[in-house]
């Protein structure tokens, strides 16, 4: 009986060869196979409010409009503000003429006035000494009380105070103003100025306007309503930029490079993808959110990822579920 080993050895080569291949088929099917992904879209909204508040006198626009930025889309009572500008106008100018009157110094006029009165004062401190000198020497003599000669001389020191305070003043009116004075009025005057520019900011700020392209999602309240600043009005839905907000996990990891060009899908057009590209990877893990639909475990550690979709149209819509592929070129690198 022929012995039966090297049958059992070619069956043994046999199975580790199929074994071999079919390790290296499923390897080079795994290669092969396209990354998904799945997400949801993303595109951001922007809360419209009037900075300042007041009676609400007008909309513009209603939900579902689609508008372009710099377009009105509603207006406040502009009455009190038009009255709160004109107030601060009238300060502006009232402070202006009192800087300029300041800066001009005293008129020719006024400088005249004062040396006529340092005249006038010089002539009665000198009558008011010539006659307490004379009193002296009546005194002298006796022929005056000590009271008479007390009156004289303090007509005396009072004639020479007034001609001081008369000189003082000239010399006052013809060197002008003082720093101190000139730098207050000037602070009052920019005080002025910056409550004027406050003042025609706000009356701006009773129109609002669309910052950029997009849809009215929410119209949230009616004209005649009173208004505080800061209360939402609008809420707008920017046309674009437009993104799609999708998770990879740890090992496809290194696939997700900003920069990766892939295709989008939707329900709606299988056949006929959107193009993006990955603008931003996170780089801290979390896990699977329940809202994507993922045939891995959700509770797997994921990436989030942000893919700009460059020939977005109208048919992408707030939180539309969408199936992201990377390119074949992509998948392998």
């Amino acid at each position: 009986m022929k012995s039966k080993k090297p049958i059992v050895i070619a069956v043994v080569v046999v199975a580790l060869i199929a074994a071999g291949l079919g390790g290296w088929f499923w390897y080079k099917s795994q290669q092969d196979q396209t990354l998904t992904l799945y997400g949801n879209v993303d595109i951001r909204t922007v809360n419209m409010s009037f900075r300042v508040g007041g009676r609400l006198a007008a909309l513009q626009v209603d939900e579902g409009d689609a508008i372009k930025a710099g377009t009105t889309l509603g207006e406040l009572d502009q009455g009190p503000y038009q009255n709160a500008l004109l107030q601060a106008q009238a300060n502006v100018a009232a402070a202006q003429a009192k800087f300029d009157l300041i800066i001009a110094g005293y008129r020719d006029e006024e400088i005249a006035q004062a040396a006529a009165q340092v005249n006038q004062a010089q002539a009665a401190a000198d009558y008011a000494q010539n006659f307490y000198q004379r009193q002296q020497g009546l005194w002298a003599r006796r022929v005056v009380s000590a009271n008479e000669l007390e009156n004289a001389r303090s007509s005396s020191d009072q004639a020479k105070a007034t001609l001081k305070a008369a000189r003082d003043k000239l010399s006052q009116y013809k060197k002008g103003n003082r720093p101190q004075e000139i730098a207050q009025a000037q602070a009052s005057l920019q005080q002025a100025k910056a409550q004027l520019a406050q003042a025609q900011l706000d009356l701006q700020d009773t129109t609002l306007i669309a910052p950029s392209d997009g849809t009215i999602l929410t119209r949230a309240v009616e004209p005649g309503s009173m208004l505080n600043a800061g209360s939402t009005v609008l809420t707008l839905s920017l046309t674009r930029p437009v993104w799609v907000r999708a998770y990879v996990n740890e090992v496809s990891l290194n696939q997700a490079k900003p920069g990766t060009e892939l295709l989008v899908y939707t329900d709606g057009r299988p056949d006929k993808p959107y193009h993006g590209k990955i603008g931003f990877v996170s780089p801290t893990a979390e896990f699977t959110p329940k809202t994507v639909e993922t045939p891995d475990l959700r509770t797997d550690l994921v990436y989030r990822l942000r893919i700009i979709v460059t020939d977005a149209d109208d048919a992408l819509r707030q939180g539309m579920p969408v199936t992201v592929k990377f390119n074949d070129e992509n998948a392998h690198e």
